[in-house]
C-alpha cells in the first residue's frame, strides 16, 4: 500500500528519538556516490533523517502552461526527478536509511522538522542557483539561531565557483581560457572518490513516506505513451557512465562540437547531462573517470574539444551565472549585449509548437517536446533560428521554452547557452548562423529525422523533405502533405529574415560599443524605430555592409 506524502501539517514523529540526530536535505546531489554532505551527516550520528521536499514553487500543476507540467517544470522533467528519488530512497533502503518525502514551503518544513526531530546537525549541497541560496541564506540562519552545526560543502560542480571568483579579483572569468587558467588541476584530482557508504544511521522514529507518483502530485499521465528513453536516477546514471567509458576510443577522440544531432537511435552523445544536472551523477566521478581512460591511451582531444573539457565549460558557466548579477536576463546583466530584440507572440509560438515550416527546425523542437533532450548541435540551430538568425525574438523567450520541456535544464547552462548563441554574451560572431535548411542535410540527407518525428511528412521525396513547399502540388498530393494545409508554408523568408537579423545586431553593436554598453530602454525603443524606418525606405542599402556566412 502506497503511504502518503506529508505535508506540512502532518504529525512528523510519534516519539522524540534520544541521542545525536543529524539532517541530510536533499535538494540536486541525488546520489551515495561522491556525496560529502550524506557521509558527514552519517559521521557521528545515532540518526539520520533524509529528506526531500516537494516544492510547490517546482511542482505544483499549472494548467494554463504550453505543455503538461508545472509552472516551470514539464512532465518528461518532473518524471525523470520521481524516478531518481526513487532509485535513491532504494539505494538508501539498502544502506538500512531511506528517503523522507515532505511536502511543502521548504524553508517551513525545514524548521519544523529541526525543532521536532531535535536536529543537532544539517547537512546540504551547496546551490549556486540564487532561488537556491536565498532559500539556503534562510534556513541556515534559522539553523544558527537555533545552534545547530551547519554543513553545506561545494560537491556539484569540480571546483568551487567563490574560490574562483576571489582568484579572479572578485569578478568572474569572462573566458573559457582564463577561467581554466585560473582553475588548474583539481585539488582532489588525485584522490579517489567515495563510491560507497558503510551503513547509514537509522531514521529516527517518524512517520514515513513514499515518493509520490506523477497522479498523486495532481498531473495526469498524458506521456504514459510516448516514453522517454531516459530514466532518471544514479543506479541509470552509473550505467550509461559504464557504458560510455567502456568504449575508451570514442572517449580519447570525443571531439565538441562535432557529433551528428539527427542521431536519434543511438544519440552521439553521453546522454548524461540530465544526470550531472540533478546530481545523479558527481561530475568529479566523472572526471576521474575520463581521467582515468586518457592515461591508458596514446592519445586523445584536449580542452576546450575534450569530454574532460565539457565539464570545464560547465564549470566556467556555473561561475560566471554565480558571480553575475541579473545573469537570466538582458536588463541590467553587465555582460550581456543589449539588442532590441521583437516581441512577437505569432512566431514564438510557431517555433515552440513545431510550426516554423522548416522540417529542420520543427524536427528538432519535436523531439525536445516529446523527449525532453536534444542533441547540442539541434539546440544550437533551434537557438539561433529564434534569436539571431530568422526570427529575432528575444533569448528570454527561447530560454524559458527551454526551461520548462529540458529534463537537464540547467540555471546556468541554460541562460549561457542563450545568450552565447543569440550573440549577447561570449560568442559575437553574428555573420555566421546555421542554415535551417542545409545544416541538417549534411548530416541526414534521406532525412530520416524528420519523418521519425514530424510523420506527416514522412512521405515526402528526400529532394524536398528539407524545404517542402519548394515540391511540385503533385509530388504534395502524392506525399499526402499538403504544404499550407497539412504542414504549414514558412513563417519568414530565411534569405530576407537572416539579413534583417544580422542588420539588428550589426546596429544594436554599434549601438553598445557608442554608449559603452550602458544602454538604456529608451535607446532601444528608438533603434527599433530606426530599424523599422531604414527597412521601409531603405532596405538594400541598410544591408549592403552585411556579410552573411552560412554554417551548413
Amino acid at each position: 500500500m502506497r503511504l502518503p506524502i506529508l505535508s506540512l501539517n502532518s504529525p512528523l514523529y510519534s516519539t522524540m528519538a534520544s541521542g545525536s540526530s543529524s539532517l541530510m536535505w536533499f535538494r540536486k546531489g541525488l546520489r551515495i556516490h561522491d556525496n560529502p554532505a550524506l557521509e558527514y551527516a552519517a559521521q557521528g550520528s545515532d540518526f539520520l533523517y533524509p529528506v526531500f521536499v516537494i516544492d510547490p514553487h517546482y511542482m505544483e500543476p499549472d494548467p494554463n502552461a504550453f505543455s503538461p507540467g508545472s509552472k516551470r517544470a514539464g512532465l518528461n522533467r518532473i518524471r525523470f526527478l520521481l524516478e531518481s528519488l526513487v532509485d535513491l530512497d532504494l539505494n538508501l533502503q539498502k544502506l538500512g536509511s531511506r528517503l523522507l518525502v515532505l511536502r511543502g514551503e521548504p524553508s517551513e518544513v525545514l524548521f519544523r522538522c529541526l525543532k521536532e526531530w531535535n536536529i543537532k546537525k544539517l547537512c546540504f549541497e551547496f546551490d549556486t542557483e540564487p532561488y537556491y541560496q536565498a532559500l539556503s541564506s534562510k534556513v541556515e540562519k534559522y539553523a544558527a539561531s537555533a545552534g545547530i552545526e551547519i554543513f553545506s560543502p561545494v560537491s556539484h560542480t569540480l571546483f568551487n565557483p567563490a574560490d574562483i571568483i576571489l582568484k579572479n579579483g572578485g569578478r568572474p572569468p569572462l573566458s573559457y581560457q582564463s577561467f581554466v587558467k585560473l582553475a588548474g588541476e583539481p585539488s582532489w584530482a588525485s584522490c579517489p572518490i567515495a563510491t560507497d557508504l558503510g551503513r547509514l544511521p537509522p531514521v529516527g522514529n517518524c512517520l514515513t513516506s513514499e515518493v509520490p507518483s506523477i497522479m498523486e502530485l495532481g498531473y495526469e499521465d498524458t506521456l504514459k505513451d510516448e516514453r522517454i528513453p531516459f530514466k532518471g536516477g544514479e543506479s541509470e546514471a552509473l550505467r550509461r557512465l559504464r557504458d560510455s567509458i567502456a568504449d575508451k576510443e570514442w572517449v580519447a577522440n570525443f571531439e565538441k562540437p562535432k557529433g551528428d544531432p539527427s542521431s536519434f537511435i543511438k544519440p552521439a552523445t553521453t546522454v548524461l547531462s540530465p544526470y550531472l544536472k540533478f546530481g545523479c551523477l558527481s561530475s568529479r566521478y566523472f572526471y576521474q573517470c575520463i581521467q582515468e581512460v586518457q592515461r591508458n591511451v596514446k592519445k586523445h582531444t584536449s580542452p576546450p574539444v575534450s569530454l574532460l573539457g565539457q565539464l570545464l565549460w560547465r564549470d566556467f558557466f556555473y561561475t560566471v551565472a554565480f558571480g553575475t548579477p541579473n545573469f537570466d536576463q538582458m536588463k541590467d546583466n553587465k555582460i550581456c549585449k543589449q539588442i532590441p530584440w521583437k516581441d512577437d507572440d505569432e512566431l514564438l509560438s510557431a517555433w515552440r509548437d513545431a510550426r516554423t515550416g522548416f522540417p529542420w527546425i520543427d524536427a528538432i523542437m519535436m523531439q525536445l517536446r516529446q523527449w525532453g533532450w536534444i542533441h547540442h548541435l539541434a539546440r544550437h540551430c533551434v537557438a539561433c533560428f529564434l534569436t539571431r538568425g530568422d526570427l529575432s525574438v528575444h533569448w528570454e523567450k527561447g530560454r524559458d521554452v527551454f526551461d520548462r520541456l529540458l529534463i537537464d535544464s540547467d540555471w546556468a547552462i541554460n541562460n549561457a547557452n542563450w545568450m552565447w548563441l543569440s550573440c549577447s554574451s561570449f560568442f559575437y560572431q553574428y555573420n555566421r548562423i546555421y542554415s535551417p535548411i542545409s545544416f541538417g542535410k549534411k548530416y541526414d540527407p534521406h532525412g530520416n529525422y524528420i519523418r521519425h518525428f514530424l510523420p506527416i511528412l514522412k512521405d515526402m521525396p528526400k529532394e524536398y523533405i528539407y524545404e517542402p513547399w519548394t515540391a511540385p502540388l503533385s509530388i504534395q498530393v502524392k506525399a499526402k502533405c499538403i504544404i499550407g494545409k497539412d504542414y504549414p508554408k514558412p513563417v519568414v523568408d530565411h534569405g530576407v529574415a537572416s539579413k534583417e537579423c544580422k542588420q539588428i545586431l550589426y546596429e544594436a553593436y554599434e549601438l553598445n560599443k557608442r554608449l559603452n554598453g550602458e544602454v538604456s530602454e529608451e535607446d532601444l525603443k528608438n533603434l527599433r524605430r530606426k530599424l523599422e524606418e531604414d527597412k521601409r525606405l531603405l532596405p538594400k542599402s541598410t544591408n549592403k555592409r552585411l556579410k552573411q556566412t552560412t554554417i551548413d
